[in-house]
């Protein structure tokens, strides 16, 4: 069986972590540097967990992550959370909890800016 992580995917995912502890985390300047349309980026670790920002526009593939939750927070745009019963349509300021185990897709119909806090050693694309 093929794993998600063995695919190529369109997406521009940086687990580098961009900014360390005591250093100001300049949001803004990131996204308007973004060129892709689907661009993640470590922001920063938080304990056992990091901080991404996400910068995107179109679909990600369905996914899951076995052992690990994913919380994300809409900044701007709108987000969608395709789960397997139902679509979770998110704000700006709203946030979502995807529990681990749960088969998901995420999709922005414009560009969108969001931030997710999840375990450091989660895979993006899925496992």
């Amino acid at each position: 069986m093929t794993k998600p992580s063995d695919h190529q995917y369109p997406y521009a995912t940086h687990l580098d972590t961009k900014f360390p502890a005591l250093e100001v985390v300049d949001i803004p300047a990131l996204i308007d540097a973004v060129r892709d349309r689907w661009y993640n980026q470590t922001l920063c670790k938080v304990n056992d967990s990091v901080v991404r920002l996400g910068v995107m526009q179109g679909e990600y593939h369905w996914h899951k992550h076995d052992d690990l939750d994913e919380f994300f927070y809409v900044v701007d745009g709108e987000f969608l959370i395709d789960l397997e019963d139902r679509t979770v349509a998110l704000q700006p300021r709203q946030g979502f909890v995807v529990p681990k185990g749960v088969v998901h897709r995420t999709r922005a119909p414009e560009k969108t800016v969001v931030l997710m806090v999840e375990g450091a050693s989660i895979v993006p694309t899925g496992d």
